[in-house]
């Protein structure tokens, strides 16, 4: 699977983006999705999943009401629309493909992992 991530820019806080991630290779339809973010100095943090059929979804604490992830199978695409923008917000986003039935949050257990998208938000 490889893994396209896009859509990121610079904003001003309270503004909106959305970010694509395109998928080719493998059935992209059978695997559950997940955004990342890392910011300059610290850890790779999870955002949130989405199952294979996008009928569940879940996010860190921080988005919640602010960040959708959504998924078109028949376009192989994954989305995170993110509204409400934070300075905090601030990182390079990946998407990547769950491939260990686990805690969805856990970096290990996904692969694939797409060139990121930067994302910086200005107060």
């Amino acid at each position: 699977v490889q893994l396209q991530a896009s859509g990121g820019g610079s904003v001003q806080a309270g503004g909106s983006l959305r970010l694509s991630c395109a998928a080719s290779g493998r059935t992209f339809s059978s695997l559950g999705m997940g955004w990342f973010r890392q910011a300059p100095g610290k850890e790779r943090e999870f955002v949130a999943h989405i199952s294979r059929s996008g009928g569940s979804t879940y996010y860190t604490d921080s988005v919640k009401g602010r960040f959708t992830i959504s998924r078109d199978n028949a376009k192989n695409t994954a989305y995170l629309q993110m509204n409400s923008l934070e300075p905090e917000d601030t990182a390079v986003y990946y998407c990547a493909v769950q491939v260990v039935i686990g805690r969805v949050s856990t970096p290990n257990n996904y692969a694939y992992w797409g060139q990121g998208t930067q994302v910086t938000v200005s107060s």
